[in-house]
């Protein structure tokens, strides 16, 4: 890298990757608690997608009895407590509450939830439910991300032998080396994990199917497989230049901090992130915290359709982030290192095939833009063709495509979910079809030992 940027102090990096959202003090927990309506029918629960009792682990926060909130939680969302970090509050339980309504500020049910689950983990995750015995079948879980995570403690609990197969040396996928460290720690993610392997859950890491093992001899030695593998790595940009050191996919860039010291990840001065979705904001908000003394977003359509969540925005924003909008990168520039990015200005014209307005170059509109460091992020890779590998898997669009009522493939035996099926959405997404999973795993395993 030509220009690196330099190297902060221990207390500067400490200070930038600290919680963007303190936690809550137990006296602002009962206090915050006490604003819930306890709704009968209450509409935060239906928007979570697993349906948390909300107004119930509330209610015990109020009564204090914190065990028993955190029961409630856990017993609908064994990874609740990455969910309070990261999920889209504002357009799911939060943003569903009644006080919403009345032009009030609705209840902080993430941060709520995240003082449960703290309290749980803070005291070496307490026994809270009773294990039925084992009933002799076993389900191999391919991936240890979040879909395979919930879809495993949901057997377990059942009584299945679960066993996650996952490539990486630590599990938990994106959840582990994918999200900025500000809003969840990599050892966050550790701690749930150990929490569902105190169900009894194993989880083999090093493990790559396909190469280790494959697939075909899972659904051969197990009673049912579970297909968790999520998405590949960033699209390519496509571009002149793009191979040249200094381009860093989004993901690998995240995974790199989150591993490394941060002193010892490159990052350049003048970063340009390519793309606007929430992963785009990370790699940027992380750029800046790293050090970077400018960093610009550029996207090719208008703010308008920046799929990127507005509190997301809105902390890039707080960070100096430089949001240059109908733009996009034709070359990147470089003799052996990146030194520039040629752009050029877009406008929108005609709907494309997903009715979106398609971006179009305007002629005689290319500028160059000094920077030393290119991050796309401009989507993930479908895993196409290890999928096609599959023999017998269905594919629509690149994604696995499964019975929404059970989660069951093309492929008997074999269940799936998470964002290989759902195109990108969510960690409670993900969780949620991982449970879809394996309550039919238990439906189709119990209607063949009847048969």
């Amino acid at each position: 890298m030509k220009n690196r940027a330099p190297r902060l102090t221990n207390e500067q990096y400490s200070c930038n990757f600290a919680d963007i959202q303190k936690p809550l003090t137990t006296e602002q927990a009962v206090a915050e608690a006490a604003r819930c309506l306890f709704c009968f029918e209450a509409p935060c629960i239906t928007a979570c997608p697993t349906h948390i009792d909300i107004p119930g682990f509330i209610q015990k926060i109020h009564n204090d009895n914190p065990r028993g909130s955190a029961r409630l939680i856990l017993d609908a969302n064994p990874l609740g407590a990455s969910c309070a970090r990261v999920c889209p509050v504002e357009a799911l339980c939060e943003g569903a509450c009644v006080l919403n309504h009345n032009h009030e500020k609705p209840v902080e049910i993430g941060r709520l939830q995240r003082f449960s689950t703290d309290w749980f983990f803070e005291r070496g995750m307490p026994e809270l439910f009773e294990l039925p015995e084992p009933n002799g079948r076993r389900v191999a879980l391919i991936g240890a991300g979040p879909a395979s995570l919930g879809c495993a403690a949901a057997l377990r609990r059942m009584g299945y032998e679960a066993i996650l197969f996952d490539r990486n040396p630590e599990p938990g996928g994106l959840n582990t080396y994918g999200i900025a460290q500000y809003k969840m720690t990599r050892q966050d993610s550790l701690n749930e994990v150990e929490y569902v392997k105190s169900l009894g859950v194993s989880v083999r890491c090093g493990v790559e199917v396909g190469r280790d093992v494959q697939t075909e001899d899972l659904l051969r030695d197990f009673d049912a497989v579970f297909l968790g593998v999520g998405l590949g790595g960033t699209h390519k940009l496509g571009i002149p230049g793009d191979e040249l050191p200094g381009v860093v996919e989004a993901l690998l860039f995240i995974r790199k901090y989150k591993t490394q010291s941060y002193g010892e990840v490159p990052v350049g001065r003048r970063v340009a992130v390519i793309g606007a979705g929430n992963t785009a904001i990370d790699a940027a908000t992380a750029a800046v915290r790293l050090g970077a003394e400018r960093t610009w977003i550029l996207y090719r359509r208008s703010e308008a359709e920046m799929p990127a969540f507005d509190y997301e925005y809105d902390l890039a924003k707080q960070d100096g982030v430089i949001f240059q909008w109908l733009t996009a990168p034709v070359e990147v520039v470089g003799t052996g290192v990146v030194e520039g990015l040629r752009c050029v200005r877009m406008r929108l014209g005609e709907p494309d095939e997903q009715g979106r307005a398609r971006p179009e170059p305007i002629p005689g509109t290319e500028f160059l833009l000094e920077v030393d460091m290119v991050i796309p992020s401009i989507g993930q890779e479908k895993l196409v063709e290890w999928l096609a590998g599959i023999d017998g898997l269905q594919l629509e669009r690149d994604r696995v495509v499964v019975d929404p009522a059970t989660g069951m493939t093309s492929v008997p035996g074999l269940f799936s979910g998470g964002d290989c099926v759902n195109g990108g959405m969510e960690v409670v997404n993900a969780v949620a079809e991982g449970k879809l999973a394996a309550a039919g795993i238990d439906q189709f395993l119990s209607a063949r030992a009847a048969t």
